[in-house]
């Protein structure tokens, strides 16, 4: 087993952590500048962002590296430092996981180019799976356990990640697509399609990320669980949706509906549970006292595929929530 199955088998779930770009800013990150730039210029306030998920309860922390492909760091002139800055985001989380009170892995994520595949853009796969492999050799090089590609809407972009990080390291691999446009991606991959297509290729977890909120997410895994009782799930959805306050972006999801959540995906099947955008520590937290209080029973059901929930679908639960 690797380091993931591992983990999970003795937990019986995971947490994941929640957003690092809102984190980010919080601590400063100009609106528009590159994320990635402070794993080298600002990295003590990168790591407080993993120390604060990793004492809130994360089991797995992601690397500050969303947009570390050499597409992304093109828009600010950095294409040439994406070993350097992939390689020390993987250092600066390593040594926070290292120094955690409990079990933590280092996912090392890959968001998506930004890019269209050509006839719609100009991006070929070989361009985009080259891009990935040499995003994938420096995190694998900083040390992470896991490459974890995410927020994905094109599932050739998912394979040619995939492919790319399988050329170049013997890392677990783990995707998540979001879900945000009438239950389909942006490219219009169904849950099903995602399942169906990914499950060919040896991931080692899949799911879904980001989106609408944590009840689109809700529907994604149950159809992915119902479909397929033994793959591993992840629901790592945002914490409500924005709202404009005082010219300050707000999410809904507070902690307490998040806890919520944290709940209901586990019982539609998800065992790696988090948050995307718009959470933080105080939301991980809140998930991770659910998970303390209100599932007892993880423990007697560590390392086994959580069935669908027998209660009402979600789609039924999403309105009855909504009136709540």
């Amino acid at each position: 087993m690797n380091k993931l199955q591992q983990l999970l088998a003795s937990e019986g779930h995971l947490l994941l952590d929640g957003a690092m770009g809102t984190m980010l800013m919080a601590a400063g990150l100009e609106q528009g500048a590159p994320p990635e730039l402070w794993n080298v210029e600002e990295p003590e306030k990168v790591r407080a962002v993993h120390r604060g998920y990793i004492e809130a309860g994360s089991n797995i922390i992601l690397t500050n590296t969303f947009g570390g492909t050499r597409f992304r760091l093109k828009l600010h002139n950095l294409q040439d430092r994406v070993t350097e800055l992939n390689k020390a985001a993987a250092i600066n989380a390593r040594a926070e996981a290292e120094a955690a009170d409990h079990p933590v892995l280092v996912a090392g994520s890959m968001g998506p180019t930004g890019e269209l595949f050509a006839p719609m853009g100009t991006m070929t796969f070989e361009e985009a799976k080259a891009a990935f492999a040499e995003q994938a050799a420096a995190l694998d090089a900083g040390g992470v356990d896991i490459l974890w590609v995410e927020t994905m809407s094109d599932l050739e972009e998912v394979r040619a990640a995939v492919e790319g990080a399988k050329s170049v390291s013997d890392l677990p691999i783990a995707a998540t697509m979001t879900f945000d446009t009438h239950g389909n991606t942006m490219m219009g991959v169904t849950p099903a399609k995602a399942l169906e297509t990914m499950s060919q290729w040896g991931l080692a977890a899949l799911g879904a990320n980001c989106g609408t909120g944590p009840e689109e997410i809700e529907v994604v895994i149950q159809t992915m669980r119902t479909l397929s009782p033994d793959t591993i799930l992840i629901a790592k959805a945002n914490a409500g949706i924005p709202h404009w306050v005082d010219e300050e972006l707000i999410y809904d999801g507070t902690p307490e509906v998040m806890a919520k959540y944290t709940k209901r995906l586990y019982g539609c099947g998800a065992q790696l549970i988090g948050g995307c955008c718009g959470s933080s520590p105080a939301h991980i937290k809140a998930m991770a006292e659910a998970f303390k209080t209100e599932l007892p029973e993880l423990g007697s059901m560590a390392g086994t595929a959580v069935a669908p929930s027998p209660s009402k679908p979600a789609r039924e639960r999403r309105h009855r929530r909504r009136r709540d």
